[in-house]
């Protein structure tokens, strides 16, 4: 807002790291400081971007080994239609005033979705009959509803409908989801978000819809340390140069070829061969590419499946492409 992003980037995806406090009393695995990771869709107000920033939640833990996750999803509506969801939850908790803790009897008047946080077994006994707010959404917010859902099955993330999630926060419309595990107990959420649309707006800039999640640094770290150490990636292509010339040539390679997304490696010591190729088999890497002045001169090289043992002719024409054709 302080920059006006939004006006030289109309849709904006943005990540942030950083460090934040929490006021309440911290809960297991939760730190008065800690550290969290916000994703955000900031300028678009549609499904479509609601089912991008899931899937990136998703692939996200996918990447670092964490799997058997569950993703719980649910809709809080909008300003038009929620009213009238609150007033029946309203009439439902007054007549179950008596099984509610003091502050969700509180809450049951002043802010009732907030019940639906409450940790307290009676508590969370009286929301589970509950009525549900995916009865009472508008025409609007149930066909974006319906669409992200066909955005996640089309894209093969599986969810549940768990129309008793709700965020801390009050800003949140529409899509809410939460993404959890058994293997941290109680306390079992990984990342959470959602929409809220009318945050910006709330906290001085234009109306300017958005959508994003969060994620706890220190709750993913201890999941990954009950795991054990994580698999090591191994290099796709390693790239034994021989000569100055052509260290020089495959640097340059080297950098174009990790732009397109392989992990490429090489010996920077100007070993023989005969060390390099034991240096790649020791990283792991899938293929060698053997370049040394004399292939340059003649314009193709060897390249070697590590695997296999199979050596083949590399046309250094159009070199790039004809390594990256080797990997699909």
């Amino acid at each position: 807002i302080q920059h006006r992003l939004y006006q030289k980037n109309p849709i904006l995806k943005a990540f942030t790291i950083g460090p934040m406090f929490r006021h309440e009393r911290p809960q297991k695995e939760r730190f008065r400081q800690f550290h969290q990771i916000n994703v955000e869709i900031f300028g678009d107000a549609g499904s479509k971007s609601d089912a991008d920033i899931i899937i990136i939640a998703m692939y996200l833990f996918e990447s670092i080994g964490l799997n058997g996750l569950s993703l719980n999803l649910n809709s809080l509506g909008c300003p038009q239609c929620r009213p009238r969801f609150i007033e029946k939850l309203k009439d439902y908790l007054v007549r179950k005033h008596d099984s509610l803790c003091p502050d969700c009897q509180r809450r049951s008047v002043t802010n009732p979705l907030r019940v639906f946080d409450c940790k307290v077994e009676t508590c969370k006994q009286v929301v589970s009959d509950a009525p549900s707010i995916l009865e009472f959404l508008c025409v609007s917010c149930q066909d974006h509803f319906d669409s992200l859902q066909g955005y996640l099955e089309r894209s093969g993330i599986s969810f549940i409908l768990n129309h008793q999630l709700v965020r801390g926060l009050d800003y949140y419309n529409r899509t809410t989801f939460e993404i959890q595990t058994e293997e941290l107990g109680a306390q079992n959420a990984l990342a959470g978000g959602g929409r809220y649309d009318g945050l910006v707006k709330l906290l001085g800039g234009p109306d300017h819809p958005a959508t994003g999640f969060a994620v706890g640094v220190e709750r993913v770290v201890a999941l990954l340390e009950k795991k054990g150490p994580l698999e090591i990636r191994k290099p796709d292509l390693f790239i034994a140069a021989l000569g100055e010339t052509a260290e020089k040539t495959c640097f340059n390679w080297s950098t174009e070829l990790r732009k397109s997304g392989l992990w490429v490696e090489m010996d920077y010591s100007s070993k023989g061969l005969k060390a390099q190729m034991k240096n790649a088999g020791r990283l792991g890497a899938k293929k060698v590419l053997i370049v040394g002045d004399d292939e340059l001169s003649t314009g193709k090289g060897i390249l070697r499946d590590m695997i296999t043992k199979i050596q083949e002719e590399l046309d250094f024409k159009n070199v790039i492409a004809n390594l990256k054709k080797a990997f699909k």
